[in-house]
């Protein structure tokens, strides 16, 4: 216990140097319209296509997870993060590179990929009627790479015990994990996921008995024994194109897609933090969940990023300089 303590102070004391680097507007000065280009971008693709949305949220954790917020994941090559197995269906990437393209045209060599993608997820969720929040940017690139990093991603396969130690190596505490997951609200996974839950879970034959029996017909119609793996399903059934907290009701009622999602409801510290958005008119209409959401993305978003000289500004998001 003593030993997981000092870890705790020790990422604590990290963080808050880090922040202390980080700022709000930190490009008012060099690139005024840094956030205004990036917010038009994202604007420009989710009116072609609002799944884009939980594209870039995903891609933002993704980057974070794996050696801090430092735009790594963008980084094309056999080897690069981007090419890990759990990052394989991550999107967005066109937009990313949209926004820099015009940040380079505006104020080259000013912009870090790392803040675009922060800044960018942040629109994502604002567009999505979710919350907004300011950002702290002044964040660099990483100038390392490596698939070999992201095996330790957190997976829809996970136990709670996995996502609370995967969580909390980052600085994340049980509340964190059950907020971050929210955003699966406007999320969307294959049936490759969640299909084993349907038809064979811990091969049994059987369904998992915590899914919701009418919930389940439903999933086995979208996805059949032998249908087709890459099946796109929303993770929140009732409301998928807006960020809310309707995710959370149906993880209390037996209607969480993945299983990942489901086992927040039993672990008791977890299930309470579950409750408070699902249970209540308040936590229902969201403001409780919006209010944590934003603070938890900001804490997220300062996960080991690098600033000052360490690494750099990327010229093109997907390569290093």
């Amino acid at each position: 216990m003593e030993t997981f303590w000092l870890v705790s102070l020790v990422i604590l004391a990290m963080a808050l140097s880090v922040q202390s680097q980080l700022r709000n507007g930190f490009y008012s000065s060099s690139c005024p319209q840094a956030e205004s280009i990036v917010r038009s971008t994202v604007q420009s693709h989710f009116q072609k296509d609002p799944t884009i949305a939980a594209g870039l949220l995903r891609l933002h954790f993704h980057d974070c997870f794996v050696q801090g917020c430092d735009g790594s994941v963008l980084i094309t090559g056999s080897s690069a993060e981007r090419n890990a197995l759990p990052n394989l269906g991550l999107r967005g990437f066109e937009v990313i590179d949209d926004a820099k393209s015009q940040l380079e045209a505006s104020c080259p060599g000013v912009v870090s990929c790392a803040d675009i993608l922060a800044l960018a997820a942040r629109d994502a969720v604002d567009l999505s009627d979710g919350p907004s929040w300011s950002v702290p940017t002044g964040g660099r690139d990483s100038r390392i790479s490596s698939s070999s990093q992201a095996s330790n991603l957190p997976s829809p396969f996970d136990s709670i015990a996995a996502q609370k130690q995967k969580f909390a190596a980052k600085g994340l505490d049980d509340e964190d994990i059950v907020t971050l997951v929210g955003a699966h609200t406007i999320g969307q996974t294959d049936c490759l996921f969640f299909r084993y839950r349907l038809y064979n879970f811990t091969t049994t034959g059987n369904a998992d008995p915590t899914i919701n029996q009418s919930f389940l017909a439903q999933l086995r119609a979208l996805c059949p024994k032998d249908g087709d793996g890459s099946k796109r399903v929303a993770l929140d059934k009732d409301s998928q194109s807006k960020f809310d907290a309707s995710f959370f009701k149906n993880v209390r009622d037996g209607n969480g897609v993945l299983e990942s999602d489901q086992r927040l409801w039993d672990d008791a510290a977890t299930r309470d933090v579950v409750q408070k958005y699902a249970g209540n008119i308040r936590g229902l209409l969201g403001f409780r969940f919006n209010f944590d959401f934003s603070k938890a993305m900001i804490k997220m978003s300062i996960i080991e990023v690098k600033t000052g000289t360490d690494g750099e500004i990327r010229k093109v998001c997907s390569k290093f300089n």
